[in-house]
């Protein structure tokens, strides 16, 4: 089952309201937070590319070498396969990058079937390339395919949003939020959103004490 689909703005506010509903600690942050962005991406081979371009590199760094693989008109799975590892260094890819890059290419994802794949078999295909890990693949589902009930427990900045809103005694961990997810289903994907627009309401407020 695919299950919905988060095509529009009003799918994410639909989401939002049986949160509030569900759960009193979303809606005190929803009140904070106002409406929720959209935030879906393209799908297909460059949008995971640039997932793997954007990993352990600062935002100004991921952009600069996207744009640099941009130009050179390497951001396709043929073009990987046929570059040089000298061009694609001159882009700014490391050597891991340059391998990982190089086995997405190879593997020869079907990114149209993607679409209408299971959650857990769209992680499953994605997971098997080197160099790209769950929670990549999470997000992809997320926001490249718009699934609704989907979750990203390893990120740290949902781990803290969470700490802060439940009022936790520490960060809980990848297990632990993915539990806590549970009860969110099936707009896991819109407590993502919800949780990330929270945590920068949250340390904008510490910022200013």
């Amino acid at each position: 089952m695919v299950g919905r689909i988060i095509e529009t703005p009003e799918c994410v506010a639909e989401g939002a309201a049986w949160l509030a509903a569900a759960e009193p600690r979303f809606a005190h942050a929803l009140r904070q937070t106002g409406p929720l962005p959209l935030r879906r991406r393209k799908d297909g081979f460059d949008q995971v590319l640039s997932a793997i371009v954007s990993q352990q590199v600062s935002v100004a760094a991921a952009d600069a070498i996207w744009g640099r693989l941009k130009n050179a008109r390497l951001t396709g799975p043929r073009k990987i396969a046929w570059a040089s590892d000298e061009d694609l260094r001159a882009c700014g890819l490391s050597r891991q990058k340059i391998r990982y890059a190089r086995a997405l290419a190879e593997a020869r994802i079907d990114f149209p079937r993607l679409r209408h794949a299971p959650t857990e078999d769209v992680i499953a295909v994605l997971t098997e390339v080197p160099g790209i890990g769950r929670w990549t693949a999470e997000i992809y589902a997320m926001f490249s395919l718009g699934r609704a009930d989907v979750f990203a427990p390893a990120d740290l900045a949902l781990q803290e949003s969470a700490r802060l809103l439940f009022d936790l005694p520490e960060r809980p961990t990848e297990r632990a939020l993915r539990q806590m997810a549970e009860a969110w289903s099936p707009w896991r994907a819109v407590a993502a959103r919800a949780l990330w627009a929270y945590y920068h309401v949250a340390k904008d407020r510490e910022g200013i004490r």
